[in-house]
């Protein structure tokens, strides 16, 4: 049995307003998020002089994605997390420690992906 509520076209607007909610909520309250962004904004343009092929670029681009999308799951956790209480609980500090640990693994992968590329480029 479906959830009740809009199908289709509907849902998908709503689905699309949530996001945006989503979004402006974590810009807002995560200033993590805004660096990221603004890092982001930086990086996708030089992704293209960079680039030396299309895989490369979309490599390049994808990284930058996904430090974005691992800043949004860790802001959600830590939102939820919070929501709870402000006493400290262990499973508490775990979830949010696993959070930030998906944030540090794409920044990871995102300054292996770039400085591969980069190496590749300069000295290849």
């Amino acid at each position: 049995m479906s959830k009740p509520g809009k199908t289709g076209v509907g849902r998908i607007v709503d689905a699309f307003g949530y996001s945006m909610k989503g979004f402006a909520a974590t810009w807002k309250f995560e200033a993590a998020f805004r660096q990221e962004v603004v890092l982001g904004l930086i990086l996708i343009p030089t992704a293209f002089w960079l680039a030396s092929t299309h895989v490369e670029l979309i490599l390049l681009i994808a990284s930058v994605f996904w430090v974005w999308m691992a800043e949004l799951a860790n802001s959600s956790v830590e939102a939820v997390v919070d929501r709870t209480g402000s006493e400290h609980h262990e499973l508490s500090g775990r979830a949010k420690d696993i959070g930030s640990a998906l944030v540090f693994i794409s920044l990871v992968l995102l300054a292996l992906v770039w400085g591969i590329v980069a190496i590749h480029r300069f000295f290849f």
